[in-house]
């Protein structure tokens, strides 16, 4: 602290001394120093006065901004207490006059409520409403009334009741009518056109052969996205058409909601779609082995239908043929005329097995793909739920359509795996079935030719 009183002291020292230097340059003698001095001192008092003349100035005029602030505040204090008396006043007179109103209205209170209740119970039915469509503004309308019911100020008049009753008339009325007018509809690319559009009833509306539906918060007619199918379309379309007599076509029969769940069931989507869009990678591989199982099962089918051909055109032929396998087989025999029993047995046995694996071909590839496919759907399913349980981890169980959509997603595949297995398996079923008939007749034959021999055998001996 002592230093920093030192260091003050000798900077302002320094200050006056180059100061007063400066006045010593600027004076020759002593009477010049004195009349410096004298002009400073006098310039300094003219420069004191003119600033304390100021400072007076701006005082008084705060002086006067203070005196007219205070006044406004009074003045603004009395009219708030005027207005709060005022208020008062007027709250007691409000409260009164309700008092009055209300047992002047007397049995209106409950007619008003009534009719509240069921005027609300309506407005849900008007913003959906195809009729609303045709007739736009009544749900608007219905609000005010409902609005001015309930309220303990203002009084309905017998005109709005009557255009109540005459909203519900208008409605159980249109239901039941077939009718075509011009109005405004939303195309699926976003732009408002103005068509003809025949409603039926409350339950569907059409226009240009197309399906349309309603939405209150929109306030007019948008085209389906997706419309339903060709026959649907076609009926629409000779329904706008016609000018007399009945047409049959196609409505939704919930009614009231302009055919919400129409447009539901449309856009659910397709088998392709839905494979499309869930299989994945597992699934695709599923769908492409039980295309090449079936198509085997096919190859093989039409190859053993023309073996058995064959083998039946022998059966009624004496002479042995190269071009089937009984035909082979019995070559066997006529090549060993003098050979004993067992060892024709052999021979004929060796034939036959010789004939069995190109009977019995692929069979083993197609019963692979049937036992198979279900494991790659289950497979599938599995890394499916351990997607779906992944984002509940992240985004929770909340949302219900994520978890429906993965599960949708995992079941999928197993969906794939069964289709595949149910024709693979009937395919090998058949196969072998086949196989086995001609197989059968192979070994009925050769054991008949053995039977032959040891007869004759038998008869030479005795």
């Amino acid at each position: 602290m002592k230093n920093l009183i030192k260091t003050t002291s000798l900077v302002t020292a320094t200050l006056l001394l180059a100061n007063s230097t400066q006045v010593f340059a600027q004076a020759t003698s002593l009477s010049d120093l004195l009349n410096l001095v004298e002009n400073d001192r006098v310039a300094e008092s003219a420069e004191y006065q003119q600033r304390v003349q100021e400072f007076e100035q701006n005082a008084n005029r705060q002086q006067q901004i203070l005196d007219t602030t205070n006044s406004r505040i009074t003045e603004q204090e009395t009219e708030q207490q005027r207005l709060s008396d005022a208020f008062e006043a007027n709250e007691i007179i409000i409260a009164d006059k309700r008092t009055i109103l209300r047992d002047r209205r007397g049995d209106l209170n409950e007619l008003f409520g009534t009719l509240q209740g069921v005027a609300g119970d309506f407005l849900s039915n008007f913003q959906n409403s195809l009729i609303s469509a045709q007739y736009p503004g009544r749900s608007d309308q219905l609000s005010r009334i409902i609005e001015r019911a309930g309220s303990t100020i203002e009084q309905l008049n017998i005109s709005e009741m009557e255009r109540f009753w005459f909203f519900m008339h208008q409605e159980m009325t249109e239901s039941a009518r077939v009718v075509t007018y011009n109005g405004d509809v939303t195309l699926p690319n976003g732009d408002t056109a103005n068509r003809q559009i025949t409603r039926i009833g409350s339950f569907n509306a059409v226009s240009e052969g197309e399906y349309l539906s309603y939405n209150g918060s929109i306030g007019h007619l948008q085209v389906l996205p997706r419309q339903p199918a060709a026959g649907d379309l076609a009926a629409a379309a000779a329904l706008q058409g016609a000018t007399s007599g009945f047409s049959r076509v196609g409505i939704d029969p919930t009614g009231g909601v302009g055919g919400q769940v129409l447009a539901n069931l449309v856009n659910f989507p397709t088998v392709q779609e839905q494979v499309m869009n869930n299989a994945r990678t597992i699934g695709f591989i599923i769908i492409g082995v039980g295309i090449f199982g079936i198509l085997m099962g096919f190859y093989r089918l039409l190859m053993l239908s023309l073996t058995s051909i064959k083998v039946r055109s022998q059966l009624k032929s004496d002479k042995p043929n190269k071009n089937n396998p009984l035909g082979r087989v019995l070559l066997v025999a006529e090549s060993n005329p003098s050979a004993d029993t067992e060892t024709l047995e052999l021979k004929l046995g060796e034939a036959i097995l010789q004939e069995t694996p190109a009977l019995e071909s692929l069979l083993t590839i197609i019963k692979m793909i049937a036992t198979i496919a279900p494991l790659g759907g289950l497979l599938g399913t599995v890394t499916g739920m351990i997607e779906v349980f992944q984002q509940i981890t992240v985004y929770g169980a909340g949302d219900p359509t994520i978890m429906a959509g993965g599960i949708s997603s995992a079941l999928m595949t197993t969906v794939l795996g069964i289709v595949v297995a149910i024709p693979t398996i009937f395919m090998h079923t058949v196969l072998k079935a086949r196989s086995d008939t001609i197989i059968h007749i192979l070994e009925e034959q050769a054991t008949g030719m053995i039977a032959d021999k040891a007869e004759r055998l038998a008869a030479n001996r005795t």
